[in-house]
C-alpha cells in the first residue's frame, strides 16, 4: 500500500474509534481523526503522530450536511483524496420503548445512519476517481434486537442495509462496502450502559465474559484489526458483508 493513501475514523477521539486510527495509521495510512469536538482528537493525533504517523483532527457534527462537506473538503486539501472511510460515530439513548423521546429516537438515528450516509457521499467521489476504496460502517450485535435499545437497534440494523446497498452500486468503482458487528466492548459506552442498569462495571463485564465463548469482553482493538483488514487491499473481493466480532456465534 502507498502511503500517501487517507483514511477518515469518524467518532475516533476514544474507544473503537481511537483504537481504528492508532491501527490504520500503523498500516500505512495518513487519518482524519473526526469528532464532534475538535479539541477532543488531540490525543489520538499525538498518539499516532508519536509512533511516525500524519494524522490531523477535526470536528465535524456527522448529522450536518454542511460539516460533513466541509470537512471533508479540508481533508482531501490538508492530508489527500480520502479512499477510506470507517463510520464509527455513535451515541446511545437507551430508554425501554414506552420511555423513549421522539429526541431519543432522532438523536441516535441522525448520528448513525443520517452521519454514515452524509459521510459516504462525501468521500465517495473520492473513491470512485481513484478506482480504490474502502468502507467500514459500524454496526452492533444489538441489531438483532435488545431490550432498551429500540433506537440503537434499528440503526444498528439499518446501517445493515445501507452497507449492502454501497457494495452494489460502489463495487464497479473498485470500491468495497462492509460493516462489523461488535459484540461487547469494553468502553466508555459500555460503561454508560453499566450505569444505566444501577450495575458496577467490574461486575457487567464479569457476568457479560462468562456469557462469551472465549470467556472475555472484547477490547477496541478487536474491532479494529478487522477493521484493519475490510482497508487492505487483501480485502478486495469481500464486500457487503457483516461481519459479527463478539467472541463466539450469537444465539
Amino acid at each position: 500500500m502507498t502511503t500517501s493513501r487517507v483514511a477518515v475514523v469518524t467518532g475516533a477521539a476514544r474507544g473503537i474509534g481511537a483504537a481504528t486510527a492508532l491501527r490504520l495509521a500503523k498500516d500505512g495510512y495518513a487519518v482524519a481523526v473526526v469528532d464532534l469536538d475538535e479539541s477532543a482528537c488531540a490525543d489520538s493525533v499525538a498518539a499516532i503522530e508519536a509512533a511516525g504517523g500524519r494524522a490531523i483532527g477535526v470536528g465535524i457534527d456527522v448529522s450536518k450536511a454542511d460539516q460533513v462537506e466541509a470537512g471533508v473538503t479540508r481533508i482531501a486539501d490538508e492530508l489527500g483524496a480520502p479512499v477510506v472511510l470507517v463510520n464509527n460515530a455513535g451515541v446511545i439513548r437507551d430508554n425501554l420503548l414506552f420511555k423513549m423521546t421522539e429526541e431519543d429516537w432522532d438523536t441516535v438515528m441522525n448520528v448513525h445512519l443520517r452521519g454514515a450516509f452524509l459521510m459516504s457521499r462525501a468521500c465517495q467521489g473520492y473513491m470512485t476517481k481513484a478506482g480504490f476504496g474502502r468502507i467500514v460502517n459500524l454496526s452492533s450485535s444489538s441489531a438483532q434486537g435488545n431490550r432498551g435499545q429500540a433506537n440503537y437497534s434499528a440503526a444498528k440494523a439499518g446501517l445493515q442495509g445501507f452497507t449492502k446497498t454501497l457494495a452494489l452500486e460502489l463495487g464497479k468503482f473498485g470500491v468495497t462496502s462492509n460493516a462489523v458487528a461488535p459484540g461487547f466492548i469494553q468502553t466508555d459506552m459500555t460503561r454508560s450502559t453499566a450505569e444505566r442498569l444501577g450495575v458496577p462495571f467490574e461486575d457487567f463485564i464479569k457476568h457479560s465474559a462468562s456469557q462469551i465463548p472465549v470467556q472475555r469482553v472484547g477490547q477496541p482493538e478487536d474491532i479494529a484489526a478487522m477493521i484493519s483488514f475490510l482497508c487492505s487491499e487483501e480485502s478486495g473481493f469481500v464486500s457487503g458483508q457483516v461481519i459479527y466480532v463478539a467472541g463466539g456465534p450469537l444465539d
